[in-house]
Formats: C-alpha cells, sequence, structure tokens
C-alpha cells in the first residue's frame, strides 16, 4: 500500500499511479465476478460500486482513475480493486506447481474485486441459470427501477427497498424464478436474521450456512458472494466450467501450494479454462 500510495498523484479530479503489476482491466472485469462494469472504445471501463460512479483506465502506462477524490481513492478503491495484495508473490507460490504456473500467467492480470456483500449476494442469486448479457440487462433494470439516481447511472438497491416488494413487484425486471429469492435475501437481511458483515471474519463453513439460510443460494453463490464480496479467499465456487477443469486439470483436488489460495486459484483456472485452453478427450 505504501508503494502505491507513494506513487499516486492527484490532479485535475483524477488520480494517476504507475501501472500496478498484475492488474489488467479486462481480466479483472471479465472473468465472471462482476456485472455492473462496461469498455467504451478507448478501452475506459465504467461501473458504479459502492454508491459511487468510476471510470478506470490506462494512460501512458499509469493506471488513471477519473473523476474521483484523494478519500474516495484511498478509502473505497484501494480495497476494491484489492491493491494492497501482491499478487506476483501468491503467482510464485502457486507456480511450484507446472499446471498453476501456465494458468496464472494466462491470466496474471486478475485482482479479485471486494465488492459490496448484498450487491454481490444478488447479483449471483441473479446469475443461476442464467448468461452475463442477460444477467447484465436484469441488474440494469433493477438498479434503473429501485435504486438512487447518481452522476452516472443508478445504485443498487438496498435490502430495505427491496424487502418491501413482491415478486409481481419484480414481474418487469424479467428475473423470473429468482424473484422470489432475490425477496427473501432482502428481508433476511433487513431484518438482521443474516448480518452480511459479521461474516467477514468467521469460519467460513459458517459463514457459508448463514448464506444458504436464504431460499435459492446453495454452495456455488454463497461462495461467490464469501470470495467476491467478503474477503474469504479460500472459497472455491464451483460452476460447470470449473468442475470440468478440475476433472481435467487435478481430478485429485488442488496442490499443496495452492492452500490458502484457494479463490484466486480457482480464478486463474477458470479463466484459462473458459479461453479455450482446456484440452479434453470429448
Amino acid at each position: 500500500m505504501v508503494i502505491i500510495m507513494n506513487n499516486a498523484v492527484f490532479k485535475n479530479g483524477n488520480v494517476y499511479i504507475d501501472k500496478v503489476e498484475n492488474f489488467d482491466l479486462l481480466m479483472t472485469f471479465d472473468c465472471g465476478q462482476c456485472f455492473r462494469w462496461s469498455v467504451d472504445s478507448k478501452g475506459v471501463w465504467s461501473g458504479i460500486a459502492n454508491n459511487r460512479f468510476l471510470s478506470i483506465g490506462v494512460e501512458n502506462d499509469k493506471t488513471v482513475f477519473y473523476n474521483t477524490t484523494q478519500k474516495d481513492f484511498e478509502n473505497i478503491w484501494m480495497d476494491y480493486f484489492d491493491l494492497n495484495r501482491n499478487y506476483g508473490e501468491i503467482i510464485k507460490k502457486i507456480s511450484e506447481n507446472e499446471t498453476l504456473k501456465i494458468a496464472s500467467e494466462y491470466g496474471s492480470g486478475i485482482r479479485i474485486l471486494n465488492q459490496e456483500p448484498f450487491e454481490t449476494l444478488c447479483s449471483f442469486i441473479i446469475s443461476q441459470n442464467n448468461n452475463i448479457p442477460r444477467i447484465k440487462g436484469i441488474i440494469d433494470r433493477l438498479c434503473y427501477k429501485y435504486g438512487n439516481k447518481i452522476e452516472g447511472g443508478y445504485t443498487f438497491p438496498t435490502a430495505e427497498t427491496l424487502s418491501a416488494l413482491t415478486v409481481e413487484d419484480l414481474a418487469d425486471i424479467r428475473m423470473g424464478f429468482r424473484a422470489k429469492y432475490i425477496i427473501d435475501a432482502a428481508k433476511k437481511v433487513n431484518s438482521n436474521e443474516i448480518n452480511l458483515n459479521n461474516l467477514y471474519d468467521i469460519d467460513i463453513d459458517k459463514a457459508r450456512e448463514e448464506l444458504m439460510k436464504i431460499k435459492g443460494v446453495g454452495p456455488k453463490v454463497a461462495d461467490c458472494t464469501l470470495l467476491f464480496s467478503l474477503k474469504h479467499f479460500d472459497a472455491f465456487p464451483k460452476d460447470v466450467w470449473i468442475k470440468k477443469a478440475m476433472t481435467v486439470l487435478f481430478p485429485d483436488g488442488l496442490p499443496k501450494c495452492a492452500e490458502n489460495y484457494g479463490g484466486i486459484v480457482q480464478q486463474y483456472i477458470f479463466y484459462y479454462s473458459r479461453s479455450g485452453n482446456l484440452k479434453t478427450e470429448d
């Protein structure tokens, strides 16, 4: 963190930092962990997170956070983009295994985003049996109708707002069977039956059990929420791609060098496999 902060330049409402090692915007935003970022023809990404609108791009080998403040950069975006973590050391450690070396080098620019827990929970409930364009469309409609308007778009609705709705209220959002799960999640979070903020530092199995009290939340949605918003970097979400990849690449499970890095390793395997590199006999 000290290195990044020492290299940060705050100028004309933008933040410029020397390009961070192991931080590629396309890889990070396109690896299946988030749904509210889009890119323009110049390679600048824009999205809303933590009730803030941000654009981020690269200029002259510097990463540029456009239209943000020093306070928000230090208090929000540093953590959101996991800039305090040395991914180079992690890649070096897991590269003791040749397959992980190849996968991590291929996806070396991926960073785990530390997203807002309720939004992440709802997003992965919506993601069930769904494709990314449709997921993004559902979330956009949900935010437009029930979020708050800010510069650049709309915030994700609060648990309080969604808990007051019915399945019928969400009909025009077109999320199908997932509507009842979203409302159940909102009610349980809003009533504090499930306190998401209490799940950061507890045992991962207990945290998973808490999340699975919500209707429609199974191990995969729970682990996505734990990994992409609650800082359980040992969570290992298993979708179709990962299950297939593990069968082919690691039929006996992850090697010892991957201990404690399960979630980050999962992203490398997912990105590598989804990009057409997984070779199977069929």
